[in-house]
């Protein structure tokens, strides 16, 4: 069970690094760029559109808006750049660099 969840939280750190090193890459166009802050800063800040105390529907709106903002981001981005950054962040995770 803690093997997986290991996995599950290297996975996210990893692909929060791509996201990142994406987003700061000036040849990103502006709309992805803006999606994925729009992602990052909804995730992080404290207020909602629909708010948590709202039983099952509060959760909800997490869990829908911020995959749909990645989602759509990264169809926008083009495959050349998201497939740069994500090779240079497993190089840099491989063992003995």
């Amino acid at each position: 069970m803690f093997k997986h969840l290991r996995h599950f939280a290297q996975r996210v750190r990893r692909e929060f690094a791509i996201y990142r090193r994406v987003w700061r890459d000036p040849r990103t166009p502006w709309l992805p760029r803006i999606l994925l802050g729009l992602a990052i800063a909804y995730f992080a800040l404290p207020f909602d559109l629909i708010p948590d105390f709202i039983p099952v529907f509060g959760q909800l709106d997490d869990l829908l808006i911020v995959p749909f903002l990645v989602w759509l981001a990264l169809h926008l981005i083009p495959p050349a750049i998201l497939t740069e950054h994500r090779a240079a962040v497993l190089a840099a995770e491989m063992p003995g660099r």
